[in-house]
């Protein structure tokens, strides 16, 4: 089994050394390396370099949206299996053998898909994974999908396709997030059926972690991008209460216990998603409302 790997990277050099080093402990040797590099000079030429004779790297360039730069590396993608490391993620030893063992286990699964885990192997802060492994629906997407963890048969990339550019990080972008929650539901939507699995991890740490008011900026934003992906896919009101409600209540409660910066996170996490489900992006038929089999 061969592993493309789309890395989209801008900004970036440290995050990426890390990267590259847990790829260089891999025991799985069959896989590719694309970057997508949106840098507008060479920094990462000497980056890349060292690793150039250790396994397979094809340097690209592409313009600064991560939807955009992704969707340049998936046309020189040649493995049997794809994924979308981000550049500041790694990937534990032996990911490769644990992703050849869920296709083997669950042989109808087109894709499998895992959590994401701080330095403490503790499940990010950044979303709520389930803690139990089964297919991926469309009411579980949000528990058990992550760009990082994303690890589909090259076949259904060929029939989803590219990347929403209207979604995911990149100046002029509105919706700077929930383009990874898209890409699977839209998989799920044509009929192919995901895996979970929480023994599947990839490490990655929040850099905003305990900076509230960063946080609070960032959850507006990527809270903007998952409401636009509610309205984009129709997704039933009982859903969108729901998630809208878990925002809003963790917001009272930090008030009630005078935590107001944890309040303001909450707070612009509901307004975000609240504004994204608003947006009147023409929405897409609704189907394949159920729990797949476990």
């Amino acid at each position: 089994m061969r592993f493309s790997l789309v890395l989209a990277t801008v900004g970036r050099t440290d995050e990426l050394k890390r990267f590259l080093a847990s790829l260089d402990t891999q025991r799985h040797p069959d896989f590719e390396l694309i970057v997508a590099d949106q840098n507008p000079d060479s920094r990462l030429t000497p980056i890349l370099k060292p690793y150039n004779n250790r396994f397979t790297i094809l340097h690209l360039h592409s313009p600064v949206s991560l939807s955009k730069a992704r969707n340049v590396g998936l046309q020189h993608i040649t493995g049997d299996v794809v994924a979308f490391p981000d550049d500041d993620c790694r990937y534990p030893p032996g990911l490769f053998e644990r992703i050849m063992q869920a296709f083997s286990q669950h042989p109808s699964a087109a894709g499998v898909t895992g959590c994401t885990v701080n330095a403490r192997n503790e499940m990010s802060e950044d979303a709520r994974f389930d803690k139990t492994e089964g297919f991926v629906s469309l009411p579980n997407v949000w528990r058990r999908a992550n760009g990082n963890s994303i690890f589909f048969w090259r076949d259904i990339v060929a029939a989803i396709g590219d990347f929403d550019e209207t979604l995911g990080l990149g100046p002029g972008v509105q919706w700077e997030g929930g383009e990874d929650i898209d890409y699977t539901v839209r998989a799920i939507k044509a009929g192919f059926r995901i895996y979970y699995s929480p023994d599947i991890c990839v490490l990655h740490q929040s850099a905003a972690t305990g900076n509230w008011s960063k946080m609070s900026k960032r959850a507006y934003r990527y809270g903007a991008g998952i409401g636009r992906v509610w309205r984009k896919h129709n997704f039933p009101l009982w859903l969108v209460g729901y998630q809208l409600l878990r925002p809003l209540g963790g917001s009272l409660l930090s008030v009630m216990v005078g935590h107001l910066p944890k309040a303001r996170y909450h707070w612009d996490a509901f307004r975000g998603r609240l504004r994204g489900w608003r947006s009147g992006l023409e929405a897409g038929s609704r189907s394949g409302w159920h729990e797949p089999g476990r």
